[in-house]
């Protein structure tokens, strides 16, 4: 008994020791594990089939050598002013183009530009095996030089083994230098450029998914025609695509003016911004959460976005088509970055943003061309179709009201037949819209609530004028005004909501001594000051203790102490379904 005793003794100390032994083993090896991590060299961790980038002291190792310093008209990204006597020439081209041509054609399409990226990403060795890229260029009516400016930039700042090709594609343009001196400028850089052109005007949405189906890399990067890349911009891109062929991924863009040709950074130097929108669906950027900067090592490492502002990004060209490339039923532009976000993420992919990777584009003035015959074919806002497509395919019903609450004419817009889509959502197994708010966007309704619904919508007249409010057509902040009602809504579609906010569009009415106002919406809030009473028809401010008010005269729109028998204080609702 004694010597069973001795060996039941023995295992269970044989048991504890190892028990404090395996997890010190454990320690010891991730330690060393760590070490050979950090301290071996790229070539060995390749080896042992690692494919994420490696953070290395010295530069990295497509890190570019500096540009030499050049002089002349916008050199190092600078503004270029034009002189006196070419106002003229100056003013023409920005009608003709949105932006100062003039300007343009002065500064060399090799400039320098000033490097823009964090510090950080200097230091970064990417994989040597990078898929190759085609670079695809829409473009419809283009300056030369911007969009000569832009290949120029591809060819100079990318490299080589990358590089499959930059493809222009020409949507139907007809200005004369895109012609014959486009397609005799281009046969210097041999096989590298190619151009195609569509029969006719088909927009920028189908002219992309164009561009991808007849694109020859296994990476397509999209480009506005006016941009200029920045230092070792295509690596960051094209890493976690190689690592994960489902991401997309988009750079971080910096500004050129439209005028001065200067380049300059759209963010603070620093933070990171990711893509969001709000319920009227138009394009909206946060500050990264910090759940998302804790899921990172380094600063300069990618980040996940729930969107993208949908001119610049990376994918893998199957991948893309797989999805079914853009959806063949958006006209022109606009939506159409919504529409690949949500596939995406709501059918297993995902999107990053990499602040190693900058690009400058050039933010027209004013977008210089109309949609030609692409806009007989529909009726009503062809943006707001596109929206209305986007959110019957993509949003569960509960998101959907919210988008009609805040559009509420875009319940009477044909948005067409999206059974493919429908079709193409069930095909890959897609998760719903809420799976999508509460895993991935789920920082936008901190500033964007979910929306309470409309009490009264439409045009809002005033009983003794019979004319309508209006924000006259000048953004916020301004001074509401008062017009001939036309029935259209646009500037006169007013909605007033459960919560007594009452807004136009994405701003909001408030009032104060100087009279009713078109203000910003407090971010995070739906609610407001107003109250409409149904049988005196006056429009209350529940703070001021007054009611709006018209004068007779001028016709400005004041707070005055409340007479509910004045008809220069009564209001009539009035919901507008415009003939479109």
């Amino acid at each position: 008994m004694r010597v069973i005793q001795l060996r039941k003794n023995r295992v269970v100390k044989v048991s504890v020791c190892a028990l404090m032994f395996v997890p010190l083993l454990y320690l010891l090896y991730s330690k060393s594990n760590e070490k050979f991590l950090r301290e071996s060299s790229p070539l060995q961790r390749r080896a042992s089939g690692d494919r994420t980038p490696i953070l290395v002291d010295g530069y990295g190792n497509f890190e570019p050598p500096d540009e030499p310093e050049r002089t002349g008209p916008g050199e190092g990204g600078k503004r270029h002013e034009l002189r006196p006597d070419q106002e003229n020439d100056a003013k023409e081209s920005l009608s003709k183009y949105g932006m100062n041509m003039a300007c343009s054609d002065e500064i060399s399409l090799d400039r320098t530009i000033p490097d823009l990226r964090l510090p950080e990403c200097k230091h970064w060795d990417y994989p040597t095996d990078l898929p190759d890229a085609s670079v695809i260029i829409v473009f419809h009516n283009e300056g030369f030089s911007t969009l000569m400016r832009t290949v120029h930039s591809v060819i100079n700042r990318t490299p080589p083994q990358f590089l499959k090709e930059v493809l222009l594609v020409d949507d139907f343009s007809d200005k004369e230098d895109l012609k014959s001196k486009l397609e005799n400028y281009i046969e210097r850089f041999g096989s590298k450029v190619r151009l195609i052109r569509n029969d006719e005007r088909e927009g920028l949405i189908r002219t992309r998914s164009r561009g991808a189906r007849e694109a020859h890399g296994e990476v397509i990067v999209f480009l506005d025609a006016h941009c200029e890349v920045n230092k070792n911009w295509l690596p960051p891109l094209l890493s976690p695509i190689y690592n994960d062929r489902t991401t997309m991924t988009v750079p971080i863009i910096d500004g050129i003016d439209h005028s001065t040709f200067e380049m300059r950074p759209v963010y603070e130097e620093g933070h990171h911004f990711r893509g969001i929108f709000e319920w009227g669906m138009l394009y909206k950027e946060n500050d990264l959460p910090s759940r998302e900067v804790r899921a990172r090592a380094h600063h300069s490492e990618p980040y996940k976005s729930p969107t993208h502002a949908g001119g610049l990004f990376a994918m893998n060209r199957e991948y893309f088509l797989e999805l079914g490339a853009y959806d063949p039923g958006l006209l022109v532009w606009g939506g159409e970055n919504f529409e690949l976000s949500f596939k995406i993420w709501q059918c297993g992919g995902r999107i990053l943003w990499v602040p190693c990777s900058r690009v400058g584009h050039v933010y027209r003035g004013f977008m210089p061309y109309n949609f030609g015959k692409l806009a007989q074919k529909k009726k009503g806002p062809l943006i707001v179709i596109n929206y209305k497509r986007v959110i019957e395919t993509w949003f569960d019903d509960k998101y959907k009201e919210y988008f009609y609450t805040r559009e509420p004419l875009a319940r009477f817009l044909d948005h067409g037949d999206i059974t493919e889509q429908l079709k193409l959502k069930e095909k890959l197994n897609c998760k719903s819209f809420q799976w999508f708010m509460d895993n991935i966007a789920y920082d936008v309704t901190a500033k964007f609530p979910e929306l309470p619904p409309n009490i009264h919508w439409g045009e809002l007249r005033n009983i003794a004028t019979q004319s309508c409010m209006d924000t006259m057509g000048v953004a916020a902040p301004t001074m509401m005004g008062m017009s001939p009602c036309h029935g259209f809504g646009n500037n006169q579609l007013i909605r007033l909501n459960a919560k007594g906010q009452l807004g136009v569009g994405e701003r909001c009415i408030d009032a104060d001594s100087l009279g009713v106002k078109l203000v910003f919406c407090k971010l995070g809030s739906v609610h407001g000051p107003w109250q409409y009473d149904e049988k005196t028809k006056v429009l209350y401010h529940q703070l001021k203790r007054k009611c709006i008010a018209v004068d007779p005269q001028t016709n400005h729109l004041s707070l005055l102490s409340c007479d509910p028998v004045n008809t220069y204080q009564q209001w009539q609702f009035k919901e507008v379904h415009p003939r479109w």
